[in-house]
């Protein structure tokens, strides 16, 4: 049997990792170009001066398994920050050796320790596994709201009053 999983906070030399990581999580999800960033990109946003993101590295027996990233939300209604957990992934071939739940896991006892109200992510609505994974550690959909996005040409042109 394998050692537990170890979480620990990602540094920068994990750019690269990450990098690997989030273009792995982009081929799960079916979207293999869609990963935009580069390693420098990472290393800027989740480490550079100001940076609100954060990332968790999941170590199994010395080797990185899967990452996390996340970042502090607000709730008005609450009057208190939140986690938002912007990804989580754990390669596949090491699926099922409590990777993902020690991930999930920390970040619920970091929410716990912050005094944060909320811990949310968004779940792809074809991703079974996830859903059921998330549904098994206690956590229930939130069927009533949708994610509405405004990005790239869209977002500059909404932003300059074109739309």
């Amino acid at each position: 049997m394998s050692p537990a999983p170890r979480i620990r906070a990602a540094a920068p030399e994990d750019a690269a990792l990450l990098h690997e990581l989030v273009t792995a999580l982009a081929v799960y999800e079916r979207e293999p170009d869609a990963v935009k960033a580069t390693v420098e990109d990472l290393r800027a946003s989740l480490f550079g001066e100001g940076a609100t993101a954060h990332a968790l590295v999941c170590e199994q027996d010395g080797v990185a398994v899967g990452f996390a990233v996340y970042f502090f939300n607000y709730s008005t209604w609450l009057g208190r920050n939140g986690i938002y957990l912007e990804d989580l992934f754990v390669r596949p071939e090491h699926r099922g050796n409590g990777a993902g739940l020690a991930l999930l896991r920390h970040l619920a006892q970091l929410a716990v320790e912050r005094g944060c109200g909320r811990f949310e992510w968004s779940v792809l609505d074809w991703n079974q596994p996830a859903i059921d994974f998330y549904r098994a550690a206690g956590a229930r959909p939130m069927d009533e709201w949708t994610v509405y996005r405004m990005e790239g040409q869209a977002l500059r042109e909404f932003a300059a009053g074109v739309r």
